[in-house]
């Protein structure tokens, strides 16, 4: 645990400083926007700062992998300096303008137990233990390692059981203990164990039919894991949600009650209004559903989370001297670059294309292609490196060609007869046109399930209906509500009628000017367009492939569509419209690398059988770089699958069960192989698992425990993995060890579970005896009838983790799905 000595000096100063507040100051903290009390010097506060992979929202900041894509890089110490960066960003930021907030709201470790989830690019993996290990990782770099004062208080996100986004504020994640204890609570309760959190942000979903915002026992058990103060804050919008949506309470003051008794400190409602908050809390004192007590202990926690990050310290805080010029730093770009090639997985290479021997002409396909998107939770990049564009910095010799698939279209309004022009700078868009001149070209996008955007060829930008008249000058897909996407309905004549999908309105053609509207409520009130495609994208994709040496099919998801907050898949497999490409290119002879770059795994159906495949996220401003870095070979594949890529939706269970062991779901209980599964990765030599050894071939099972030892911690255990290079070039190999429960058990434990790894560097020909530590406790099974001497009595613990005896075999290799090897340990 980190600087427990200072956890009394924090405590006394806030003590000490509430002891000098009004009440009605005490009660002012307790929502988001908190004023300031200038007669003690107090700031005014605001509570939350998004920082899930950089500081966000604030404008240019560095742009780091997608969270999936930091935990593929399996580097403990790689994503703390990631979460370093970030919080001196938010420092920076704190510089320029004292509102943003210190209490930043990062990580998420929700695992992804599902990979239909709309926030799957949030999380680090499927595993909760290997969760908290990154979770705790990046924690560590956002809180900084000073001893006394905090960069910033990272808070966990989303405390408990939140992986569906479909109906989130009404759905109930209903789970046995077991379930809670073996796959939820675990995550959470690394990085605050480890005092790497300061904070946590409750759920919107309820829990066993109760809202998580309002269960006492589960905010008091994640408060007795921390070795100080946990601020617990509510998500957007949900202290309003258990009565409006949930139900859960008879008005808002009854609401108000739960939520603080529930162990909630801070509202995150209403925006910067803390009126309702304050009228609510009022409301409840004056009923005697809350005392004063209530309200000092939940201002407390939010004083002694301000006090630790030197708020009140003036020039004393170390951190002080961050400023603006902190912003885009040198040595951020080089970071942002070594993590977005160390997260590049090679999931394919039988026809040993990779790496890539000196082309002389490449072309570089799909939508992708040298386009870098950032999701919901991303800062603005400073610059950004596509695909294409880090290829051809890399082959400054090759001619490299960019083809999307898009189709070029001219749209000619049925009812005036005339096209669909854009000035240049997308301001009027209007039905004025009477031949398809260059004003009057689209380049038409599939993103799959008949999702659609059009970027204009005199703006260069999309269409968007979020303004009205409609315009072309939005940069990018993007904002809480997508305007740029679109639906096409096709009439029996061949015509079009397009569907903003962002208001639901059809676009139609105003009388006499022409202009473009989105605000046809009903398809009789739709424009028909008649479509004429000028060029073809995918016969631009094959020539442009058939004419190459190499060919790189870069497809995959845009953030905002198809899959995001508040909207989960709506199916695992790559769209057919990604598919479409990569055969095309493929049928055409040419060598392809199929590169998907997404926020997600994904069944490739139609792509199945392709035979170089390579997997990274979203990985920021690096992106091509990145890619480039591990195509060409400059840097040996590090990057591993930290999520199971289904061979069949079937694997991956339902979406709103979250028993896990009962689907059979996650490479811990998933009998069938994946495609690709849990640890995956390959690197460009062949690495052989030769052996496995264990110090002890018995030991004795530990007493119950409600805690499950994290990765990292010395064990009792000691599995020693004999592997070796058999290549002809250095390889970077992950060493995984699982344990495999025997047969039989009275509680059947996990199929899998992953007990420790490490990274080696092997020369080519080397063998080396990987040591790889764990703890027996690793294989607790919640066991209904065991008890843990002394614990907390009460629902929640009626039961503990329990290691059964039995020959539990220790195997190694390269993933879940490949131990072919292993020994026996007996544990009595």
């Amino acid at each position: 645990m980190l600087f427990r000595d200072t956890t009394a000096q924090v405590a006394d100063r806030a003590a000490d400083l509430l002891s000098r507040l009004t009440f009605d100051e005490r009660l002012a903290m307790l929502h988001q926007a908190a004023p300031a009390i200038e007669r003690l010097g107090v700031p005014e506060y605001r509570t939350g700062c998004e920082a899930l992979h950089g500081a966000a929202w604030l404008g240019t900041a560095t742009v780091f992998p997608q969270p999936v894509g930091l935990a593929a890089t399996w580097d403990i110490d790689l994503i703390e300096r990631v979460g370093d960066v970030a919080s001196t960003e938010v420092r920076a930021k704190r510089a320029e303008n004292p509102l943003v907030s210190l209490n930043v709201w990062a990580p998420v470790v929700n695992t992804l137990r599902h990979p239909a989830w709309g926030r799957n690019e949030e999380g680090y993996s499927e595993d909760p233990h290997l969760t908290a290990a990154f979770g705790t990782a990046y924690a560590r770099g956002l809180r900084g390692r000073h001893e006394r004062v905090w960069k910033t208080v990272p808070a966990l996100k989303h405390f408990l059981a939140y992986s569906n986004e479909t109906d989130r504020s009404a759905t109930s994640s209903n789970m046995s203990l077991r379930t809670l204890h073996e796959e939820e609570l675990p995550a959470f309760r690394g990085p605050i164990e480890a005092e790497a959190a300061g904070s946590i942000m409750l759920a919107y979903n309820q829990v066993n039919g109760s809202p998580a915002h309002t269960q006492p026992e589960l905010t008091d058990e994640a408060r007795s894991w921390a070795p100080g103060s946990l601020a617990i804050v509510s998500d957007a919008g949900a202290p309003t949600f258990v009565v409006s949506v949930q139900g859960a309470q008879p008005d808002m003051a009854h609401a108000a009650a739960a939520l603080v008794r529930g162990g909630m400190d801070s509202f995150t409602d209403n925006d910067a209004d803390a009126t309702p908050t304050l009228t609510n809390l009022r409301a409840a004192l004056e009923a005697g559903l809350l005392d004063e007590a209530d309200i000092d202990r939940a201002a407390l926690r939010l004083l002694e989370m301000r006090v630790r990050t030197g708020e009140f310290d003036g020039d004393a805080d170390p951190y002080a001297g961050i400023g603006m010029d902190a912003i885009d730093a040198p040595a951020a770009r080089d970071l942002a670059r070594e993590a977005a090639g160390a997260g590049v997985v090679v999931l394919r290479n039988d026809d040993g294309v990779l790496p890539l021997t000196a082309p002389r002409s490449i072309a570089v396909v799909g939508q992708l292609a040298d386009l870098v998107l950032t999701d919901w939770y991303s800062g603005t990049p400073p610059y950004a490196v596509g695909v294409a564009h880090g290829l051809a910095e890399r082959y400054p010799d090759a001619e490299v060609r960019v083809e999307t698939g898009a189709d070029t279209v001219a749209l000619r309004s049925t009812s005036n007869g005339a096209y669909v022009r854009s000035d240049e700078a997308g301001a009027h868009i209007a039905a004025v046109a009477p031949s398809a001149t260059a004003d009057a070209l689209w380049d038409l996008m599939d993103w799959g399930d008949g999702i659609l955007t059009l970027r204009s060829h005199a703006s260069g930008r999309l269409l968007t209906g979020g303004a009205w008249p409609m315009r072309a000058d939005a940069d990018r897909v993007g904002g809480w509500i997508v305007q740029e996407s679109f639906r096409k309905h096709v009439h029996p004549d061949g015509t079009w009628s397009l569907l903003h999908l962002g208001s639901g309105r059809w676009v139609r053609i105003s009388r006499e000017v022409g202009i473009v509207l989105a605000e046809g409520v009903t398809l009789d009130r739709a424009e028909r367009f008649a479509v004429r495609t000028v060029r073809s994208g995918m016969q631009a994709v094959a020539e442009a492939a058939a004419s190459a040496d190499l060919a790189v099919v870069v497809v995959g998801n845009d953030p905002h569509l198809a899959g995001r907050e508040t909207e989960d898949r709506p199916h695992l497999y790559l769209p057919e419209a990604a598919t479409g490409i990569w055969r095309t290119a493929h049928e055409t002879g040419t060598p392809t690398v199929l590169t998907i770059v997404s926020s997600y795994p994904y069944v490739l159906g139609d792509a199945a059988d392709a035979a170089t495949v390579v997997w990274s996220s979203h990985a920021g401003q690096e992106l091509g770089h990145g890619i480039a870095d591990v195509l060409s070979g400059d840097r040996e594949p590090t990057g591993r699958l930290a999520q199971s890529w289904p061979a069949d939706p079937a694997q991956a269970g339902d979406l709103f069960d979250y028993d896990t062991q009962r689907q059979q779901a996650t490479y811990r209980h998933q009998p069938a192989p994946y495609a690709f599964a849990f640890g995956h990765g390959l690197t460009y030599a062949d690495v052989a698992y030769e052996g496995v050894s264990v110090a002890v071939s018995d030991a004795a099972a530990p007493a119950p425990s409600h805690r499950h030892p994290a990765f990292g911690e010395s064990g009792e255990v000691t599995a020693t993995v004999r592997v070796t290079n058999r290549g002809d070039r250095a390889a970077e190999e992950l060493v995984q060890v699982y344990g495999l429960a025997p047969e039989g058990l009275p509680l059947r434990p996990a199929r899998r579970l992953l007990l420790g790894y490490r990274r080696v560097r092997l020369a080519a020909g080397e063998t080396r005896d990987v040591e790889i530590s764990f703890q027996l406790a690793r294989f607790g099974v919640w066991d209904p009838d065991a008890r843990v001497d002394g614990a907390v009595d009460d629902w929640l613990h009626q039961g503990a983790l329990r290691v059964q005896p039995g020959g539990y075999r220790i195997a190694a290799g390269p993933s879940a799905d490949a131990l072919g090897t292993g020994a026996t340990l007996f544990i009595r």
